[in-house]
């Protein structure tokens, strides 16, 4: 056997144990597909297999956020993944950012000698980037979602077109997870959505006799009392005084009573309505339908100002401006969204204080392009919120403030605006008060 045969022997074999490689990287992320429902777990699976398969010691898995409009480093493997793991980037930059925008995979030989490549990233982590090659992660319809980024060659080797092929079947076998994950959580939330309607249902059911028989109590001891009033009238003064010192601890006390058993069962249904209408928000599509803002605030003020008044507050409508346009929108939805603001401040606002709604039309540069569109503000005289909770509202690590709060108010009011194609904004100063202002386009696309 010639030198010739055996460096064709060696480089069969070479390319034979690549292709077992592949294969294996493909049944482990085949496994894993049809095994895992956790997002997390399956890109954590398709990026160590596709390490092993091209033979690279670092890597990551970026999926774009739609929330964001930003590539997040979803999953790292790498010296640099503690750092990495949930920053942001700018799909506008660095590779990773090209290959996201043009959907076609690319090999960078000398990251040093590539202009698009995004140095910032390997400053912050410290890390020494040479080579990598990128592809798009597409889902079923071939839009891609984001990108798989594998980074230094083992060795001195470089990238070929081998290892793209290998990476865009196991990156197609990662978009397939992640949309079964999709489907999984979509499922469960239905599963969710349906539950909570019975236990609304269930709930109401069961405070519905709290509440009557309170009101029922109420009228009884009213009518009880003014019949002991008469009797009293007929009695000797010392028999009257006996009486009237037997019953006016219970004449004082019932009143209040009656008022916290109805109040109490008023937030038992309205927070089981905000956990419900919160869990239907994240899957409902909204019903869109030319609507008067002013009127769903005023439906929204009715209800609420014997809290406010209770309270010691006011709820003040003056800044409505009259003859807007009607708008598309979801009302029962937009509705829940006043609500919430509203509701929602009353605690944080100190006696004698008020809570003020107002609507107007406006122009944005950074909204719709500049086109005209609706604002609705709610504001308050309140406390006022530290500015790193304020920072954080409307995100995933948004807190609430309140003893005990779940912060689904947040959440429902987040949900509602994105769903209408809405911005939302929060100017706040502690001692002063907040002020959330919201934008709706006055039309929709067709």
């Amino acid at each position: 056997m010639g030198m010739n045969d055996i460096s064709e022997l060696d480089l069969l074999r070479a390319q034979l144990a690549e292709r077992t490689s592949q294969l294996h990287a493909v049944r482990l992320i085949t496994a894993a597909l049809s095994s895992k429902t956790d997002l997390d777990e399956i890109l954590r699976s398709a990026l160590t297999s596709c390490l092993e398969a091209v033979r690279a010691n670092a890597g990551s898995i970026l999926i774009f956020v739609e929330a964001e409009q930003q590539l997040q480093f979803r999953y790292v493997v790498g010296e640099a993944a503690p750092v990495l793991t949930g920053k942001l980037l700018d799909p506008q930059k660095g590779i990773a950012g090209e290959v996201y925008r043009t959907g076609e995979p690319k090999i960078t030989e000398d990251v040093t000698q590539d202009k698009s490549h995004f140095r910032g990233i390997d400053q912050m982590t410290h890390f020494h980037t040479r080579n990598m090659v990128t592809v798009p992660i597409k889902a079923i319809h071939g839009d891609p979602v984001g990108v798989m980024q594998i980074l230094n060659k083992e060795g001195t080797g470089f990238f070929d077109e081998n290892d793209i092929d290998t990476l865009m079947i196991l990156s197609a076998q990662a978009a397939s997870a992640i949309e079964n994950s999709r489907l999984f959580r979509e499922a469960q939330l239905a599963v969710v959505v349906n539950l909570m309607g019975d236990i609304s249902h269930d709930v109401k059911n069961m405070v519905t006799p709290v509440s009557v028989c309170a009101q029922t109590l109420e009228f009884m001891f009213e009518d009880l009392y003014d019949r002991l009033d008469d009797v009293s009238g007929k009695l000797p003064a010392p028999l009257a005084a006996e009486l009237e010192s037997a019953t006016s601890s219970l004449r004082d006390f019932y009143p209040e009573a009656v008022r916290m058993f109805l109040d109490g069962s008023d937030q038992v249904q309205a927070r089981v309505r905000e956990i419900a209408d919160c869990v239907k928000g994240i899957v409902a599509e909204p019903t869109f339908e030319p609507s008067a803002i002013n009127d769903v605030v005023q439906s929204v003020a009715t209800p609420l100002r014997l809290v406010a008044e209770r309270a010691g507050l006011v709820i003040d409508l003056s800044g409505l401006t009259d003859d807007l346009p009607l708008v598309p929108m979801d009302q029962k939805q937009v509705y829940n969204c006043v609500y919430n603001l509203v509701n929602n401040a009353i605690p944080e606002t100190p006696e004698g204080g008020s809570i003020f709604v107002r609507t107007r039309l406006d122009r944005a540069a950074d909204f719709h392009d500049g086109d005209e569109h609706l604002v609705l503000e709610v504001g308050d005289t309140g406390r006022g919120m530290p500015e790193h909770v304020r920072a954080k509202l409307f995100t995933k690590d948004a807190v609430s403030t309140k003893p005990g709060g779940t912060g689904l108010g947040t959440k429902i009011v987040g949900n509602v605006v994105a769903a209408h194609d809405g911005q939302i904004s929060v100017a706040s100063e502690q001692g002063v008060g907040t002020v959330f202002t919201l934008r709706f386009p006055l039309m929709r696309p067709d």
